[in-house]
């Protein structure tokens, strides 16, 4: 048997609900039968939310690098040395400091290859901003660590996954940034991710409109004709299965999401308040376009719940299943294109 995947995994917001989420999942065996998981974090830290939530019957093997992790353990490296005051459910600047050495730290791994995957926890896009962190979110900060030019922030599940071409800008900003480029760009994105990251041949892509009623023909904005149209002309000439643009309320009221293997919106919320509704408990948001793989929960720090043993660990599981499927599916993909004679043998395996 084949050794398991290291996934690495970055704690988020200390006062949040991240290691909570995280303990949870981690206690159940079941879960290390498919990975090897390592916590970048601190003990004690992780102590605390352990007693807060009243899981008794586990603990993290610590290591000191990744190379040391053992399968079958749950394991944990320890970021930092000083004790840290834990104040659940506040924003505060322990919060965001520690956050962010726990990500540094886990990118680092990933970007060395000693370790397979990154699934990160939720972090307040405010209290981490400092001198080395001055991003909206991880989306960006991980495609700048990866020296990629794009990446697409997308949302997934089993039953829709959702793109979006502009993410983390003010709603007045949206219009003059949403072009023909970037939505070209973002829907090569998506089509390569669809085929290699979710091993879907001939992917359906979903286009939004930017206007309410995807413009009216022009009578309520004519960013439809003039920009979103020639971006589908344009990616269906370099063979991408890209349709619309489709008016966004009626879109996904009709449930015609089922008709598209993915759905390509012009900003954050048009595309994400759908898909938390529809998916919230099992969506994952995923990074593609990097040269590695990231996952995460969809949802954010909860402060309100934190410590009170009330979140659900769902997605954070989901995030970590889909970050090991990815991984497995990129590097069956890269043997396929090295030796298309063994096409035959995975998709019998397959099925």
């Amino acid at each position: 048997m084949s050794e398991k995947l290291k996934i690495g995994i970055s704690i988020g917001d200390v006062n949040g609900i991240g290691l909570e989420v995280i303990i949870k999942t981690l206690a159940d065996s079941k879960v290390l039968d498919y990975c090897t998981p390592i916590v970048y974090g601190q003990t004690k830290i992780a102590s605390f939310h352990r007693r807060a939530i009243n899981i008794n019957d586990f603990n993290f093997h610590v290591i000191n690098h990744a190379s040391q992790a053992q399968h079958r353990k749950a394991n944990m490296i320890n970021c930092w040395e000083e004790d840290v005051k834990i104040d659940l459910g506040q924003i505060n600047e322990t919060g965001g400091k520690y956050a962010l050495i726990s990500l540094q730290r886990a990118t680092d791994d990933l970007l060395r290859g000693d370790i397979d995957a990154l699934v990160t926890a939720p972090i307040n896009k405010d209290n981490i901003q400092g001198e080395e962190f001055k991003f909206p979110g991880h989306t960006e900060y991980l495609q700048e660590r990866a020296g990629a030019t794009e990446s697409l922030m997308f949302l997934v599940s089993d039953t829709l996954r959702v793109g979006v071409v502009t993410g983390h800008i003010p709603l007045h900003s949206v219009a003059q940034s949403v072009t023909t480029e970037k939505i070209l760009a973002k829907l090569k994105l998506m089509d390569a991710s669809l085929r290699n990251d979710f091993w879907i041949q001939r992917p359906k892509i979903a286009v939004l409109g930017l206007n309410p009623h995807a413009g009216d023909n022009g009578l309520i904005g004519d960013e439809e004709q003039t920009t979103i149209i020639p971006a589908i002309q344009e990616a269906k000439a370099n063979d991408i299965l890209a349709f619309g643009p489709y008016p966004a309320d009626g879109f996904f009221a009709n449930a015609s999401y089922h008709k598209f293997d993915a759905v390509l919106a012009m900003y954050h919320d048009q595309g994400l308040v759908p898909f938390k509704q529809i998916a919230f408990e099992s969506g994952v948001n995923f990074t593609a376009g990097l040269s590695f793989v990231r996952t995460s929960p969809d949802h954010g720090t909860a402060y309100d719940i934190a410590g009170q043993n009330l979140a659900s660990a769902d997605s954070f599981r989901e995030a970590l299943f889909t970050a090991i499927h990815i991984v497995k599916h990129r590097r069956e993909t890269a043997v396929l294109t090295e030796n298309p004679l063994v096409i035959t043998k995975l998709s019998r395996d397959r099925d």
